[in-house]
């Protein structure tokens, strides 16, 4: 069974270079075919697509975001890193990396979430 976990900063200023990092357990993010992803969610609102790596180290990103986000990974760590520059409180949510089996938003497995805040 595979296994996720966000890890990285909680509380940020903004301006700042928001990185969180996803360990994946039970499963290589380098098997076909899957795919990768951050998703975030805001307080009191619904889930937003942030972007995601695909088994073969290709990238996608909301294009909402696109301008402020790359995504990578580490194959000997078997993780993947989202980075979201020039954070805003607008940022302010909960985290998510998850695994989706088809790139179209069919998430089997999350990570439990992280909350990150955008405060001076």
């Amino acid at each position: 069974q595979v296994r996720l976990q966000e890890s990285g900063p909680g509380l940020l200023q903004p301006s700042q270079t928001l990185s969180l990092t996803c360990t994946v357990s039970g499963g290589s993010i380098t098997t076909n075919y899957y795919y990768w992803s951050w998703i975030r969610q805001p307080p009191g609102k619904g889930l937003e697509w942030i972007g995601m790596i695909r088994y073969s180290g290709s990238t996608y990103y909301s294009p909402s975001l696109k301008s402020r986000t790359s995504i990578s990974r580490d194959t000997s760590k078997n993780q993947f890193t989202l980075q979201l520059s020039s954070v805003t409180p607008e940022d302010r949510a909960v985290y998510y990396c998850a695994r989706d089996l088809t790139g179209l938003s069919e998430y089997d497995s999350w990570g439990q979430g992280i909350q990150v805040t955008v405060s001076s």
